[in-house]
């Protein structure tokens, strides 16, 4: 059985659990504490030298980090993942775009908004928010005529992309008002045989 290595409030992690819920795959969790720097401990780094989750631990002493590394290693030989070369390089083109677009705008205007941070960052949180925006108009765009990111199927391009552009909002400056196609899409993935919901909310306090 994989062991994951999480944090709740991850959307990244999120990505995971959503993706080995789908696939009904059994997995244990252990809960890293970021925010008491458990990430950061000698033996954490001995599993991911960059001291972030999520870690897949695949067998003992062989992990895999990267969340959409791990979703391809999972999705592997499963329609998730097609094996045409061109669709799955559009996979990959998604997964590019959520880790460059969107986790570094959408998400981190979330993690600020949920942590209190926002309040210090002045500039940076009107010009992460803007380019947010923009990358969320970006998927509206694409899916005006689609039901899904790539081909005609729900894919791990969908589940990255879902993960933290479904709980956008949650960052305050962000609003599907005027997304119709992305908002179709959110209720599409969210009708998907076993999702679940989440990631939970960061804990400021815990943060603080």
């Amino acid at each position: 059985m994989v062991k994951l290595y999480d944090y709740a409030g991850s959307g990244n992690s999120y990505k995971i659990k959503l993706l080995l819920a789908q696939l009904q795959r059994p997995y244990e969790t252990v809960e890293v504490e970021i925010f008491r720097g458990e990430s950061r401990t000698p033996e954490f780094l001995a599993k991911n030298p960059a001291g972030r989750i999520p870690v897949l631990e695949i067998a003992p002493g062989e992990y895999l980090a990267e969340s959409n590394a791990i979703l391809c290693y999972l999705a592997s030989g499963t329609a998730l993942w097609p094996e045409a070369p061109l669709l799955r390089a559009q996979v990959l083109q998604w997964l590019f775009f959520e880790q460059y677009e969107i986790e570094p705008t959408v998400g981190t205007v979330r993690f600020w908004k949920l942590t209190g941070r926002d309040k210090t960052q002045g500039s940076l949180l009107e010009k992460k928010t803007a380019q947010g925006q923009d990358a969320l108009r970006s998927l509206d765009r694409h899916l005006e005529h689609r039901s899904f990111l790539v081909g005609d199927a729900y894919s791990i391009a969908d589940i990255a992309l879902y993960a933290y552009t479904h709980v956008a909002e949650e960052g305050g400056g962000f609003s599907f008002d005027s997304l119709p196609a992305l908002r179709r899409w959110l209720k599409r993935i969210e009708e998907q045989p076993h999702w679940i919901p989440g990631p939970a909310p960061y804990s400021a306090a815990a943060y603080l």
